[in-house]
């Protein structure tokens, strides 16, 4: 019989507690209350000159997006220690207006309570205007501390324990205002505190190097292509297209939405420019389903749709498999190092490239792009994840609740062939950028780990 952990809780200590569940008293729980209960410690609403999200979802009624206006972080934005606003959708100044209470003010520390929850990132260097989700905490420091050391604490092992002990699940797992505000952090010196903030100040910097250098590589994409202004001229979703018979059955549409899409006008744009269907240049095959069951909370990794972006595979969503499983699968399904993964299915058209090493199988919503070293793959890769290749998936998906990018639309899906040496130039910055975010995530790690090690050795 294999060992289980457990705890003997006494009556008295559930005095004041409104948990009675087993989950709750786990061992890694109790050891969490011990260590901070040895340290000086406050509340978040003890430091906090306010802690809200806004809650009042009637008002979302108001929500319509835009392909500009003022920025909506919704809770997939949010991520450990940052906040991505690269894809970002927008709303108009009067919806702002109207939904006032849940904007973000530059400093605000942000915690997600629902979705992946207990994810806490600085609004730092933000535009002026900004407004966020309901399912949001808005966190606003007080001047007693820190809000980058507040936000280290909040993704270091002992944050995120008291984050999972508050989850409450009935239809949507979440947690709750109230709880958060309940949240104990350790007070330090000055000293120690600023040295946490540095680090993850450094974090930010170089996260922000990386990014930079990547948007350097698709502005020299879009710029040898001509089309860098084409997202304005794109905004017009309608304009007037002449269609042959041939062309409707070759696409098997007849749907106004597919021929007047803005990828069209894209491919008109780059119909000049050297090209070819993604099918010459690389071999795909999808990957495997081994059924939900088969999910582990350790083992060898199972590379899902969400386990995928630009930068690489997200280690924070990934699913894993037994041994086993991984024996069986890993001669078909396992990615090797320079081949690209491209999401078919719920998110279309997400691309990354193996530069490492990896242990798993991908998920039958994946595409495996094994190449015929007929391009850079760095620069396929980047083709993937930029307007051209994100139109085109947005056109050809379909699916009445989860969208579906069928093998046979990726294999005709047409990449612009630029020069060698353009390629080359693109490669060179995306590689700049992937060192980067390695370095970065070093950083944060860090700044977590020196949390950790001060609440640890006292």
């Amino acid at each position: 019989m294999n060992d289980m952990p457990f705890s003997i809780i006494q009556k008295s200590r559930l005095e004041g507690e409104s948990r009675l569940d087993a989950d709750y008293y786990q061992p890694e729980y109790l050891d969490l209350n011990k260590k901070l209960q040895a340290l000086k410690t406050k509340t978040i609403e003890d430091i906090s000159e306010s802690v809200v999200s806004f809650g009042a979802y009637s008002l979302t009624s108001y929500i319509e997006w835009q392909n500009s206006g003022v920025p909506y972080i919704n809770v997939g934005d949010v991520h450990e220690g940052f906040v991505d606003l690269s894809s970002v959708k927008y709303i108009s100044e009067k919806a702002d207006e109207i939904l006032k209470k849940s904007r973000v003010s530059e400093g605000q520390v942000l915690l997600t309570m629902a979705g992946t929850i207990g994810n806490a990132a600085v609004a730092h260097k933000f535009p002026k205007k900004v407004n966020a989700n309901q399912a949001i905490a808005k966190i606003t420091p007080s001047s007693s501390i820190s809000p980058y050391f507040l936000v280290a604490f909040l993704n270091s092992k002992y944050g995120r324990l008291q984050t999972q002990r508050e989850i409450v699940s009935s239809v949507q797992a979440n947690i709750f205002l109230g709880t958060i505000k309940k949240f104990r952090v350790p007070i330090f010196d000055e000293k120690v505190t600023k040295n946490v903030e540095n680090t993850y100040k450094d974090f930010l910097n170089t996260l922000h190097s990386a990014e930079l250098s990547y948007t350097q590589a698709e502005q020299l994409f879009l710029n040898e292509l001509g089309i860098d202004n084409l997202q304005t001229e794109i905004e017009d979703k309608f304009f007037t297209a002449v269609i042959n018979l041939s062309e409707v059955q070759e696409a098997n549409r007849l749907d106004a939405e597919y021929f007047n899409s803005p990828c069209n006008k894209m491919l008109l744009k780059i119909g000049k420019k050297q090209t070819a269907g993604l099918s010459e240049l690389a071999e795909m095959t999808k990957g495997v389903e081994p059924g939900a069951e088969a999910y582990q909370d350790v083992g060898k990794l199972f590379i899902r749709v969400s386990s995928i972006s630009k930068d690489g595979l997200i280690d924070k969503t990934q699913k894993y498999i037994s041994e086993e499983l991984y024996d069986e699968f890993k001669n078909d399904y396992q990615p090797q190092v320079g081949e690209i993964l491209l999401t078919k299915d719920a998110s279309p058209g997400m691309a990354c490239i193996i530069r490492e090493p990896v242990e798993g199988i991908i998920s039958s919503g994946v595409m495996r792009l094994k190449l015929k070293d007929k391009i850079n793959p760095e620069y396929l890769t980047l083709v993937l994840n930029s307007m051209v290749g994100r139109l085109q998936a947005e056109r050809d998906a379909g699916g009445s609740i989860i969208a579906h990018w069928k093998p046979e639309q990726i294999k005709n899906l047409i990449v612009p062939i630029l020069p060698v040496s353009t390629q080359n130039k693109i490669a060179d910055l995306l590689l700049q950028s992937y060192h980067a975010h390695k370095k970065a995530a070093e950083l944060l790690e860090e700044a977590k780990l020196k949390v950790e090690e001060m609440i640890e050795n006292k």
